[in-house]
């Protein structure tokens, strides 16, 4: 392969890289895979590949630490 005298990063990670990617591990990837916390993998020939860009936005679309206890202690104060 050519080197390129531009660097940037790889689109398409493998399950350990996309795992590595968002900070967690190749099972749990496949827990959020399964339940839409993140998105399913392309398929290139026999091989699963993980958009790095579609990572990114289910990224961001994960609540926050805090976000859970919050509505918790606005329910209890409503009561």
């Amino acid at each position: 392969m050519k080197s390129d005298a531009i660097s940037y990063p790889p689109r398409g990670l493998s399950r350990e890289e996309a795992a590595r990617y968002i900070g967690v591990g190749s099972t749990l990837v496949d827990e959020m895979v399964a339940d839409g916390r993140m998105p399913k993998p392309k398929r290139i020939n026999s091989r699963a590949v993980w958009d790095r860009v579609a990572l990114d936005i289910a990224f961001t679309s994960l609540p926050d630490k805090d976000s859970g206890l919050q509505e918790l202690l606005d329910e209890a104060n409503r009561a």
